[in-house]
């Protein structure tokens, strides 16, 4: 998609500018206060020239502001910039990753409609689609990420969508998302793809065939740990639709979350690329550290799909996972030893973070649905901040100590 999509209508003519240009600026719209930065608009309902004008608004056929439930100048800066970063025509703001899960499947499928879903994907995804897409006739099935044969027994006459997360949560699988996208569409169906790991500055799930990427803003575009939100993106058509549902449904970003997002972005390229620096150098010293039995983390040459992580990404991310002995009572001993790293579930932050996902992020599968996703007791996930890298190995080291 070429980068001229709105360069008529912004502030700056971003015609063939590079993905930091479009980080900084794209989705700008000044206001005759003619402000530098991106304005926050704090509103919830907007005013209107007539009562022709507003009933145009309301019936979609003049385009504007309505109601800030799905139509706000600064959610909707955001949501352009996402879709520039991202290559897609259209991209659409929610309230957190998870309703940004939610409207994609709300808007595009219905009862009797079969999805395929990767084992692999975060436990809070696997109980959405279990307890309450599942309730409303949806079928769902889950295929392993990396098993394009498995993929392509799994398909129905009823296939609507493949759902994945490349690179996965915890144990950074990856699936060949070309590969995925052809075989998608051979059976009419189509592929969305969960970029949260990895965000555009990485991957960019759509250039490769995907037909829509959903993210957790909460996570590196944000990068301090602020705010939650989230965003899906694709083509105008399928997009139109999760409006509709946003507009019906209502799980809406707020203005100042979206402003927060708009900083994030900024600086999304630079953070990732340190992210991404300090965590290959962790995997690499954890690799070598009597006590951890395995690591999984795609820049080593260890991982089993170490050159599809080559090919298909610009990096390898920021999160790593790794078993250590000892089970359970093991993992736990090295996480409580720390003393700098932050014990919390959440990731994408500045700050690291430590957690155990069997009981936590995973921890409401069943112990079979864990054992198929792969989620030991023993392991321990980690997602890398900015702190100088000695200082995490110098805490984690700690950790091992206790073991």
């Amino acid at each position: 998609m070429s980068n001229e999509w709105d360069a008529g209508r912004l502030d700056s003519d971003l015609t063939g500018v590079s993905d930091d240009t479009l980080a900084v600026r794209a989705g700008q719209h000044r206001t005759p206060e003619g402000e530098h930065g991106e304005p926050l608009f704090f509103t919830s309902s907007y005013v209107f020239r007539s009562a022709g004008e507003a009933a145009a608004r309301f019936a979609g056929d003049q385009p504007g502001n309505v109601y800030s439930r799905y139509t706000n100048p600064t959610v909707r800066a955001f949501e352009q910039r996402i879709a520039a970063l991202e290559g897609a025509e259209q991209a659409v703001a929610t309230a957190s990753g998870m309703s940004a899960i939610m409207a994609t499947v709300m808007s595009l499928c219905s009862a009797g409609d079969h999805i395929l879903v990767s084992r692999s994907v975060f436990g809070a995804t696997v109980s959405l689609f279990e307890k309450y897409f599942k309730r409303f006739g949806v079928q769902v099935d889950y295929v392993p990420l990396v098993d394009l044969a498995a993929w392509e027994a799994a398909f129905k006459p009823n296939t609507r969508l493949l759902f994945v997360e490349s690179p996965s949560n915890p144990l950074a699988e990856l699936v060949d998302i070309e590969a995925l996208a052809e075989l998608a569409h051979r059976h009419n169906a189509k592929l969305v793809v969960d970029n949260c790991f990895c965000t555009p500055v990485l991957q960019k799930p759509l250039a490769l065939g995907a037909d829509i990427v959903v993210h957790s803003a909460t996570k590196y575009i944000d990068g301090q740990g602020r705010c939650l939100g989230g965003v899906v993106a694709g083509r105008r058509e399928e997009m139109t639709e999760v409006v509709g549902f946003l507009r019906t449904a209502g799980p809406t970003m707020s203005p100042f979350n979206a402003w927060v997002f708009l900083k994030g972005l900024e600086t999304l390229r630079l953070r990732v690329q340190a992210h991404c620096a300090s965590a290959q150098s962790l995997a690499e010293w954890l690799e070598q550290r009597p006590g951890v039995e395995r690591v999984y983390y795609a820049g080593l040459p260890s991982h089993p799909q170490h050159e599809l992580a080559r090919r298909q990404q610009k990096g390898f991310g920021a999160v790593l996972s790794f078993e250590v002995k000892g089970g359970k009572e093991g993992a736990w001993r090295f996480i409580d030893a720390t003393r700098m790293i932050s014990i919390t579930a959440n990731l994408g932050d500045s700050k690291t973070t430590i957690t155990h996902p069997a009981t936590t992020t995973h921890g409401r599968l069943s112990p079979e649905e864990r054992a198929n996703a792969g989620i030991r007791d023993s392991l321990v996930r980690i997602a890398v901040g900015l702190e100088d890298p000695e200082d995490i190995k110098a805490d984690l080291a700690r950790g091992l100590a206790a073991l």
